[in-house]
């Protein structure tokens, strides 16, 4: 008996002393969390009507539940920013995936990119333009192919190969985008291209504006995620920007500049002019502040987003995460459509600059 009671005592000592009884350290468990954006821009309360603003607030939070959802099943961080980008690039009103804005040539091209913060594998694709999400995409050539990055008819090919859902490229038109490219081409003095084949015809009446024409001009969707192993990724996905030529690559697939991970420091998603961003290398510039100057993540992000960004002349924001659970967004233009929730506490869904 005093066997039994002495072998219980060295077993619940073992237990608060996080090694288990095979001499092994326990893992311990995390609390999850999630933070997520849907683009920054010249988006102000004057411009935006309460319906259309009801129908962002409602989609960020669809978004945020189903990362949220992956999270709180024991899901990995990876697994809970594909849920969640994924929902976004559905919806049209997000310039990623079917709401993406237009090339000069008339085409929807696609940007994606997604890293693992415990492994430091990242990988990307660019200009997608039949696969349907391109965040998975990105996802398989990390887990599927040898290489970092695939770009164009190449991605297309290998994302059909490993079973990802393909599209006829008239799937990603919306109205409204060829619209305002429409505006952008005029104001620039370029040819407008011919109406894409497959898309519906032209209303009789142009489409009403919801939101100021400069409010998606650099839009993108992103997702930070810290998982109940610890664990923290990234991941981007992007229409890139309204009436690019040359094959223009923004930032959102360069790893470093768009998006990072390391489970030593945190995980970053910026949106915003993407080449300022690619210049200054903002997300691992974030990362950089947290793990060498040992900021607190808000700081971090507020000096490279307010400081080193603005310096450079160039506007957008960040969201970011770290291990212990910090979580930060930090933007230089009037809004930017995000969110975030934890373990335990409730969804904050946010606009406008002068929101929390």
């Amino acid at each position: 008996m005093q066997r039994g009671k002495r072998f219980s005592g060295l077993f619940a000592a073992f237990l608060l002393t996080g090694v288990s009884v095979f001499g092994q350290a326990q893992q311990p468990s995390h609390h999850w969390a999630i933070v997520l954006h849907g683009g920054a821009g010249v988006i102000e309360r004057a411009g935006m009507d309460p319906k259309t603003e009801a129908a962002y607030r409602a989609s960020l939070a669809e978004a945020l539940k189903a990362g949220a959802d992956v999270l709180d099943r024991g899901g990995s961080s990876l697994d809970a920013i594909e849920a969640s980008i994924k929902i976004l690039e559905d919806d049209p009103l997000f310039n990623a995936g079917r709401g993406a804005v237009f090339t000069a040539e008339g085409k929807n091209e696609l940007d994606s990119s997604i890293m693992d913060g415990s492994t430091l594998m990242a990988d990307a694709v660019s200009g997608v333009t039949r696969t349907r999400h391109p965040i998975s995409l990105a996802r398989a050539v990390m887990e599927k192919s040898p290489h970092v990055m695939l770009s164009g008819a190449g991605a297309d090919a290998f994302a059909a190969q490993v079973g990802l859902e393909q599209v006829n490229p008239s799937f990603f038109f919306t109205e409204r985008r060829w619209q305002s490219l429409v505006r952008e081409l005029k104001q620039q003095g370029l040819p407008i291209p011919p109406r894409p084949a497959g898309a519906p015809p032209a209303p009789p009446v142009p489409v009403a504006e919801i939101e100021p024409p400069s409010a998606h001009k650099y839009g993108t969707v992103g997702v930070v995620a810290l998982d109940r192993h610890g664990n923290i990724a990234a991941g981007t996905s992007t229409g890139g920007l309204t009436a690019k030529r040359w094959g223009r690559v923004g930032d959102s697939p360069i790893i470093g500049a768009g998006t990072y991970a390391s489970n030593q420091s945190c995980a970053v998603s910026g949106t915003g002019t993407g080449e300022y961003f690619i210049r200054l290398g903002v997300a691992r510039e974030v990362c950089n502040f947290v793990r060498f100057k040992s900021l607190p993540l808000q700081k971090a992000a507020d000096e490279v987003i307010h400081k080193e960004l603005e310096s450079l002349r160039g506007d957008g924001g960040i969201i970011a995460l770290a291990p212990d659970g910090q979580m930060a967004w930090s933007f230089n233009t009037p809004g930017m459509y995000r969110a975030r929730q934890s373990e335990g506490g409730k969804a904050e869904i946010a606009i406008y600059n002068d929101e929390p």
